[in-house]
């Protein structure tokens, strides 16, 4: 048989996976680094760990399978979002890498709101937030003149890995709409951002889609990841992207709620006619010539795993929730908003702290840890109705991530949604995308369609209760009103956060 491999990128691991052409996930490997939190509302990584950690995980891969190289034929890539990594002439960082939870620019924010006016949202097709990366390139000029006077260029994370591995500089165009200098619907750089901010065309590198054959490995790559140099490298896709793609939204009608440390809500977009006015994400799709349009919260599964380590460390998952399932909906008057790190959809608001509302002394842990679900979902919500207000259907949803690894968030995800949830049987996210990126590159199918036919697998099917989904439109009102109730507060509270 022959095997792609899809590399997935993500803010705590590499993951990448064997994939045959049967659509089978033959074998897996994780190699975890870490993150930098120098101050409040810093965030950034080590380029060269993305990179040990990537072969390594490679290494690992191949260790744990009975695949010899020769049969593997090609590899893509799926990347955190937004990061900035700038160059030096020669290739090399000049400083760590500026994550996309990163939310130190608001000021440069305002500066690109100020500059660009109207054609902010004209161009790139959406706002200047703390998370996109021209805010981090101007940061770093500003303040960091000695190391951008060192800049030549820029990639971002998943292209600097690809970098390092076949020696090119590419960037998708899928990737490249997060970083506000992308004209979405030209599909090219903007010359009216970059002159704005005085940014030269070749400060930005060659873009291609998703799924362009960008070269092969050097020798010295294919021996650090036990690769041959002839595996086809393919430029692979931004992580929501890919994830789209590894979900099977491919076409207009599907839904696709991501929970991962971030999370999304993701509806295919057919041409770049739709105009939410800056209220959601719209991007480049990893399907040529598609879209998407997606709504982000920051601190989705981030705020499940914040509050183990708080307060279960060392359980599972599994035992932090236990007792959960037996609490009505509601976690008897328990609400929880998950603006730990901030928030994107639909309040663009890097001061917003979270909230636990409503507690009393016969909340247990379990209640904590029910509204902490239950909180997250409301979030995602949010950008659920401003698809249906938009007037997209919003039936079913596929989801995949942390949420649809629980029975008990997938039920939940319906009875909020009001819609039906979708779980995939070999739900492997946005690594299954890249490895489908990868194996239409190949040649294996004709189309991402074709190959999602056969790598892409509904499993089970969750259903909104009525009761629960009655109970939980009332709360999802009150839900809404915690943010106007508590900004005021948190943004002075920020002023005393170290």
């Amino acid at each position: 048989m022959k095997y792609v491999i899809g590399v997935d990128l993500g803010t705590s691991a590499v993951k990448t996976l064997l994939v045959g052409q049967d659509g089978a996930v033959h074998a897996e490997a994780t190699r975890e680094y870490p993150l930098y939190h120098e101050k409040a509302g810093w965030s950034e990584q080590d380029p060269e760990d993305w990179v040990t950690g990537t072969t390594a995980a490679l290494r690992d891969l191949l260790a744990s399978s009975d695949a010899d190289s020769n049969d593997i034929e090609g590899i893509s890539f799926s990347g955190q979002m937004h990061g900035l990594v700038l160059l030096d002439a020669h290739g090399k960082p000049v400083r760590r890498a500026i994550l996309w939870n990163d939310t130190r620019t608001t000021e440069q924010c305002r500066e690109i709101e100020r500059t660009l006016g109207d054609k902010l949202l004209a161009v790139t097709r959406n706002p200047a937030l703390e998370g996109f990366t021209l805010p981090k390139i101007l940061w770093v000029k500003q303040n960091e003149p000695e190391r951008f006077a060192k800049a030549a260029s820029f990639l971002l994370p998943k292209d600097y890995v690809r970098l390092r591995l076949t020696g090119e500089k590419h960037m998708d165009l899928s990737d490249a709409a997060g970083t506000l200098m992308l004209d979405v619907a030209g599909r090219d750089w903007s010359e009216d951002v970059l002159s704005a901010f005085s940014i030269p065309a070749g400060f930005c590198p060659p873009l291609v889609e998703a799924g362009a054959h960008v070269g092969g490995l050097t020798a010295e790559a294919a021996l650090a990841a036990g690769l041959r140099q002839e595996t086809k490298v393919f430029a692979g896709g931004a992580d929501n992207a890919c994830g789209a793609i590894g979900a099977g939204i491919l076409s207009p009608g599907l839904t696709l709620c991501s929970i991962g440390t971030s999370g999304v809500v993701l509806t295919y977009e057919e041409d770049a006619s739709a105009d939410y006015r800056g209220k959601v994400h719209f991007f480049n799709h990893g399907k040529p010539g598609a879209f998407y349009a997606m709504g982000v919260t920051l601190a989705a599964g981030y705020s499940l795993s914040w509050f183990r380590n708080t307060f279960a460390k060392g359980e599972t998952y599994d035992a932090m929730l236990q007792g959960a399932e037996d609490i009505p909906a509601g976690s008897n008057g328990l609400l929880f908003t998950p603006y730990l790190v901030g928030e994107r959809t639909p309040h663009a608001d890097a001061q917003i702290r979270g909230s636990f509302i409503g507690v009393d002394g016969s909340h247990t842990r379990a209640h904590f840890a029910r509204a902490v679900m239950e909180g997250i979902t409301f979030s995602l919500n949010e950008s659920i109705e401003m698809f249906r207000a938009a007037g997209k259907p919003v039936d079913k949803v596929v989801s995949i991530g942390g949420g649809a690894k629980n029975p008990l968030w997938l039920q939940m995800q319906a009875d909020v949604f009001k819609a039906e949830v979708v779980a995939l049987e070999n739900e492997q996210g946005p690594g299954l995308g890249a490895a489908m990126l990868a194996a239409v590159g190949c040649g294996w199918f004709p189309s991402l369609d074709a190959c999602g036919e056969t790598f892409v697998k509904h499993a089970r099917i969750y259903r909104p209760d009525q009761a629960a989904s009655a109970r939980y439109g009332q709360l999802f009102e009150l839900y809404r009103q915690v943010y106007a109730q508590t900004a005021g507060i948190n943004h002075a509270l920020y002023a005393f956060r170290n």
